[in-house]
């Protein structure tokens, strides 16, 4: 099966040719279901090369710790595992990613590279670099959304509601099913290298204070068994229950998307394909394919996604004016990081993050909001913010974090509310309004024992 054509696209080269073709894996962290893996296995059929996978291990990549490392290695360990089983071979490299797949390419005089598309800055730089050293055809394949980012828009959008109709217009053109197998190209004549997955782990150079968690196991087959309880057991309440804190109603799949072990776009068709209320499919699908291509769309367009230059006009002028307004409490990280407020539901929900990596999407909202009313600036309460999120979050470093922060603190992807200090014209959220929404003291009981 060919991969849409749309969903590709050259960004370097000159077409000269060699013995293999390899797919630099990076966001797209699985052997099953990814359209960059079928592309690079289809091209290596056509040149009559054979494929090779390489994965770069970057220690401390975005303050990530130890937490974050463990989930993502033991998935790629499946990953390692399920390529072999094709013939494929698997290469960890470790150290700057540009010149150790330049390097990989010389040393394996490969013709062609695949990479995935990802908006962050760090990894567009990484790939720019590689393209420079290598000089060889590089495509670009956007296997995490499902309408390719540069297809969806050419430009950053406004809101939800303008991509909403661009996407949907795509949809039927880029939603369609996997193909039952790999292209078959050349088969790897040579030895299939090992992974010392247990050396890799204990030489990682990270912060190993922040533990792995035990509730959500990671993987692709993982997040396939808790994408069909979802289907089974969560879809048909959405999206009724997915705005309380105090119940289980929401997918739990952000990490495993996150870290690209399960595709998105093999989501949707699931639930597509599920018996649950057409109101249930509608709900869940706007938040995972409108909201988080949104998300791409702010990162990929915006440079400063992570920085207070990334607000608009409007909100950046009321924040300034409202810059010196005096704050009722100011905290500093560390009592931010222990959830020492005087807010037991802030603390509460910094809390849960701490412990189980990942904090209700609801409470994402009004946690991030309090760090701006109470931090001396927008700037400050954006480092703040990121800096806790990218610490515990398991789908931290991600755009839909960036751009949800952004959101909250500095009114991306909102409009203007009416004006009230600290936050000007900023969206506003309190705690007698969360109080009013579900059950805040069952909230508070379940997540604030002190750690």
């Amino acid at each position: 099966m060919q991969v849409n054509p749309g969903r590709t696209r050259k960004i370097a080269g000159e077409g000269r040719g060699g013995r293999c073709v390899v797919y630099w894996m990076s966001r797209e962290q699985r052997a099953r279901d990814n359209w960059a893996l079928i592309f690079a296995a289809g091209l290596a059929r056509k040149h009559g090369a054979y494929l090779a996978v390489v994965f770069c291990l970057v220690d401390d990549f975005l303050g990530a710790t130890w937490r974050a490392y463990d989930f993502m290695l033991r998935g790629l360990e499946e990953v390692h595992s399920d390529l072999a089983g094709r013939g494929i071979p698997f290469y960890m490299l470790r150290g700057d990613p540009a010149e150790e797949v330049a390097e990989f390419i010389r040393r394996h005089d490969a013709g062609w590279l695949v990479v995935d598309f990802d908006p962050l800055r760090v990894k567009r730089t990484w790939r720019r670099r590689a393209a420079r050293a290598s000089g060889i055809d590089i495509y670009e394949v956007d296997a995490h959304n499902i309408v390719p980012c540069w297809v969806a828009s050419d430009k950053q959008e406004y809101a939800a509601y303008t991509l909403r109709p661009k996407v949907h217009r795509a949809l039927p053109e880029f939603l369609d099913l996997y193909p039952a197998a790999l292209p078959r190209p050349r088969p790897f004549e040579g030895r299939a290298p090992g992974v010392s997955w247990k050396s890799i782990s204990r030489g990682l150079a990270v912060d190993r204070d922040v533990e792995p968690v035990r509730w959500l196991a990671p993987g692709g087959r993982a997040g396939m068994r808790r994408l069909k309880r979802f289907l089974r057991d969560g879809l048909g309440g959405y999206p009724d229950g997915r705005n309380d804190p105090v119940l289980d109603g929401q997918s739990n799949l952000s990490p495993y998307i996150h870290f690209g072990q399960i595709s998105a776009q093999r989501v949707a068709i699931e639930v597509e394909k599920s018996g649950a209320p057409t109101r249930a499919k509608e709900a869940f699908l706007e938040e995972l394919i409108v909201r988080r291509e949104l998300s791409d769309n702010f990162c990929y367009y915006s440079a400063g996604y992570d920085r207070a230059q990334s607000f608009p006009q409007w909100a950046a002028l009321t924040l300034g004016e409202h810059a010196e307004d005096p704050r009722e409490y100011v905290y500093t990280l560390s009592q931010l990081e222990r959830g020492l407020t005087h807010d037991s539901l802030w603390n509460a929900a910094q809390l849960e993050m701490v412990r189980r990596g990942k904090m209700h999407g609801y409470m994402r909202m009004y946690w991030a909001k309090k760090i701006l009313e109470w931090t001396r600036s927008a700037k400050t309460a954006m480092r703040f913010a990121i800096f806790l999120n990218d610490r515990y979050e398991l789908d931290g470093r991600d755009p839909n974090g960036y751009a949800g922060i952004a959101w909250s603190i500095g009114g991306v992807h909102d409009r203007a509310w009416g004006e009230r200090p600290v936050f000007g014209k900023v969206r506003y959220m309190s705690y007698k309004g969360m109080r009013s929404k579900f059950d805040v003291d069952a909230y508070v009981e379940k997540y604030s024992a002190r750690l």
